[in-house]
């Protein structure tokens, strides 16, 4: 997100950045998006695993995270997995990245949800709190003005003005 470098240096450096547990957790919320647009309503872990390149164990436990809050439900079955329990344009970006990884501040004393006193002696005044809590209220606005539909939207846009393959082809009826 933020390219942050403690040494003066401008090159690329350390950045302020999600969890790979929110990546992936997202990643699998766009794949079962792009999924339900090509008319399957469920896909499994395996399959969403080894496209993402991920450990299914460790999406498992993600995916278990996201159907408790009722992002998705889960099916038994051949042709069973998970799938969105909401219609995609009624999941807030922001709502996923919150649930995933928590408050967006990058430091607790400008967060709306997890607040704690900084040390600073004067927090009222405090330029670096008050830069912080624009870089907050900046990547929540950015998140919470995007849905899930817009996610797969743009990622559907991308493969095919790519010419790259669409994944989650429609199951064949046995």
């Amino acid at each position: 997100m933020i390219p942050h470098r403690t040494d003066g240096d401008s090159r690329p450096g350390r950045l302020v950045q999600i969890s790979k547990r929110c990546e992936y957790g997202l990643r699998a919320m766009i794949d079962l998006g792009v999924a339900e647009r090509r008319g399957r309503s469920h896909v499994g872990v395996p399959e969403l695993a080894r496209h993402e390149r991920i450990s299914p164990k460790y999406l498992e436990q993600i995916l278990t995270r996201l159907r408790t809050a009722g992002y998705l439900d889960a099916r038994r079955g051949r042709a069973g997995g998970y799938g969105l329990a909401r219609p995609p344009r009624t999941i807030v970006m922001g709502d996923l990245v919150r649930l995933l990884e928590g408050p967006l501040a990058p430091i607790r004393c400008v967060s709306e949800t997890a607040y704690e006193r900084c040390s600073c002696p004067d927090e009222a005044h405090c330029g670096l709190r008050l830069l912080m809590g624009d870089v907050r209220a900046a990547v929540s606005r950015v998140l919470d003005r995007h849905t899930l539909a817009d996610a797969v939207t743009v990622t559907l846009r991308s493969l095919r003005r790519d010419g790259e393959p669409i994944p989650f082809a429609p199951q064949e009826a046995s």
